[in-house]
């Protein structure tokens, strides 16, 4: 339940996060709208939904997609815009068509600011799936009804517990994701490094001298 509305949301904030580059004026009502949306408390937006989907996994995700999109689609935009414009024109000069430069240029360049959304994303979802629990649906969140039931402080500590712990393998995935899918990052790191250690070294040299 916490899975699926991460890529749904990706898969919706992309297109749209797009057309709003593509059209400006579209981006500000979309952002307005998906920023009220968010404001909404996941709880009243399970109950209203329960008389559309029933006590369904259904009515758990729908919400936590429409969250993921709030953050994922000013993600989109804010990691397109931040492509250099050099960066563009470079691949108009060779001959880039539209698609393929938005393909191998900017969305590449745009992975780590996507990336950085979609780790709130995750640990927002993994965490909310719990609120579920009160229809029925809420995964590690059963741990609290029954301890709430039949008070009982255990299976609250170990609902906290491993919640936490998913959204930290949740966040540590994508960091991962985005080391493997931004080599040149790293390498512009390690440049910088041995930059500042050769820089260093030469500083301590002229000391000693």
């Amino acid at each position: 339940m916490s899975l699926v509305p991460i890529v749904l949301a990706l898969l919706l904030a992309l297109p749209l996060g797009l057309a709003s580059i593509r059209w400006r004026w579209l981006y500000q009502p979309t952002a307005g709208f998906m920023n009220i949306v968010y404001a909404l408390p996941s709880l009243p937006v399970f109950m209203l939904l329960i008389s559309v989907t029933g006590l369904s996994q259904t009515t758990v995700i729908i919400p936590l997609t429409f969250y993921g999109m709030a953050v994922l689609i000013p993600a989109v935009v804010d990691g397109i815009d931040s492509v250099p414009d050099h960066v563009r024109q470079s691949a108009v000069a060779m001959g880039f068509t539209p698609l393929r430069r938005l393909l191998q240029v900017e969305l590449p360049i745009a992975v780590p600011v996507v990336l950085a959304g979609m780790r709130v994303v995750a640990v927002s979802s993994i965490s909310l799936v719990s609120v579920g629990a009160l229809i029925g649906q809420g995964g590690l969140g059963g741990l609290f009804t029954r301890a709430y039931q039949n008070p009982f402080m255990p299976p609250v500590i170990v609902g906290i517990v491993l919640i936490v712990l998913l959204a930290l393998i949740a966040d540590g995935l994508l960091v991962l994701a985005q080391r493997l899918l931004t080599p040149w990052v790293r390498a512009r790191k390690g440049q910088t490094g041995r930059k500042r250690k050769a820089v260093q070294v030469r500083a301590r040299k002229g000391t000693v001298a």
